[in-house]
């Protein structure tokens, strides 16, 4: 990256190098592409500036000192908070929701102080469609006001720029470290229930700290992707991720829930034929090995998803056809968010097995049942959207492997979405989103110059991705 040049039209450095390589005295910067200025400290306004000596240099980003802006100050209370954020989703349902809050408080008023507009990427616009029409399908609701208030769900949503504009650069690839964490400490959670709690049965099974086992399962199922991911793609720091992936492998094993076992699966297969498509012979191998050493409470689990005569198996049918019939009278806004449990006497068939369900444990067919079909067509939109942008950023060395997690979370999602009602659920949605956007987070803080996006003392190089590659500077 050149420096900027001071008004005499040199180098602001004497000949020893000293003084500040990215700014000017008086503070002017180099302007980015947003139109903002670029520089370790996010980029978006200029940077503080203090005196040491009688020379005029910028506040090291993350660390600002009494003279700096209130935009470095919002920063740097936003680059503590993500990290808990992301750290507490997986283990604390109270604690995510209050870091999520003050977080976007945060995140606001950095926005408000540097004079910046949100960005988002480009696969954003889909949700915003989507929390649109949910929006729109509000008033022909049974209860339009309870329909209302479920549909603050769309907020988490925010989730996605929040990320973009705060997870620049290097910081996107931290971010992997701390879900692996946070991933292995409720794994151990869970298998301490079912080892020593006796959490080992349909009627009790691990949750780890969550409230649902499903939720757990889904969480864990994203962990694994992370950790698959790194393994598989990354050029160093595969040690971390290699030694937490059995914590979480077993803990997702014993929650017996069979729709995060198939979504993981699916995940784990799409990241070896992006790999090397002769790893998947391999994968009958592994799930040989795995249903060998598994306890009996686990192969039998596995074992009922084949068994038409299952209790779960034929309420997922019965609930198919709830879900039907409320399309077919409703095709065009739904029952309304939140009303399939209001309505599901209406439409339960004979050979249902529960007389009601809160959802119908399918994300296609939850979303027209509630919302209709063209809240079905957005969402689609989505899909397709994110899964572009998540290719085109895999053919990049500098994306590569955070692009990997987030292709597989996305197939994870589907698949699992099958048996599980998992975009609805806000701890699974809030951990998906923030995987899928760190790749686009990664790649906007290479471009606009921001390759750390952290505080100064955390060294460029230290991400893995770029550790081979040269990016240039595109100004």
């Amino acid at each position: 990256m050149p420096p900027c040049l001071s008004d005499s039209g040199r180098d602001p450095r004497d000949a020893h190098g000293r003084g500040d390589p990215r700014g000017c005295a008086g503070g002017r910067g180099r302007p980015g592409r947003s139109g903002g200025f670029s520089g370790s400290g996010g980029g978006r306004y200029p940077e503080a500036m203090t005196t040491h000596g009688g020379v005029a240099t910028a506040a090291s980003p993350g660390r600002p000192d009494a003279g700096a802006s209130w935009p470095g100050r919002f920063e740097t209370v936003a680059w503590w908070l993500l990290p808990l954020f992301v750290f507490a989703l997986p283990l604390s349902v109270a604690a995510s929701g209050i870091l999520l809050t003050a977080l976007l408080a945060v995140w606001a008023g950095l926005l408000v102080t540097a004079g910046e507009r949100p960005a988002v990427p480009a696969f954003f616009w889909p949700l915003a469609a989507y929390s649109g029409w949910t929006l729109a399908t509000v008033p022909f609701s049974i209860d339009p006001t309870a329909s209302l208030i479920e549909s603050r769900e769309v907020l988490l949503y925010l989730t996605v720029p929040v990320v973009y504009r705060l997870a620049r650069g290097d910081r996107a690839w931290s971010m992997t470290n701390v879900v692996l964490t946070a991933g292995a400490l409720t794994a151990a959670i869970g298998i301490v229930q079912y080892g020593i709690l006796e959490f080992d049965n349909l009627g009790r099974r691990p949750s780890g700290s969550m409230g649902h086992y499903m939720t757990y399962a889904g969480l864990l199922m994203l962990a694994l992707v992370v950790a698959v991911s790194r393994v598989t793609f990354g050029a160093r720091d595969r040690l971390w991720a290699a030694l937490m992936l059995p914590a979480l492998m077993a803990a997702l094993a014993v929650t017996l829930t069979r729709g995060a076992w198939i979504g993981a699966l699916a995940a784990v297969g799409l990241l070896l034929v992006l790999r090397d498509r002769r790893l998947l012979l391999v994968a009958p191998v592994a799930v040989l090995v795995v249903y060998f050493v598994a306890p009996a409470t686990v192969t039998d689990r596995a074992l009922s998803i084949f068994d038409p005569a299952n209790p779960t198996n034929r309420d997922r049918v019965a609930m198919f056809t709830v879900g039907a019939g409320m399309v077919r009278d409703h095709p065009v806004t739904g029952v309304g968010p939140e009303m399939v449990l209001r309505r599901y006497a209406e439409y339960r068939p004979d050979n249902a097995v529960n007389d009601v369900n809160p959802h119908l444990h399918n994300v296609p067919m939850q979303i027209a049942a509630e919302r209709g079909l063209p809240a079905l067509a957005l969402w689609a939109w989505f899909v397709v959207a994110i899964s572009r942008d998540l290719a085109r950023r895999f053919r990049r060395p500098e994306t590569r492997t955070l692009a990997a997690a987030g292709l597989a979370a996305v197939a994870a999602m589907l698949v699992a979405g099958q048996f599980e009602y998992n975009f609805g659920d806000s701890e699974f949605l809030l951990l998906f989103l923030v995987l899928i956007t760190l790749p686009a987070a990664r790649e906007a803080g290479l471009e606009t110059g921001e390759p750390a996006g952290a505080p100064a003392s955390r060294p460029a190089s230290s991400d893995p991705e770029s550790a081979d590659t040269t990016v240039s500077d595109p100004h």
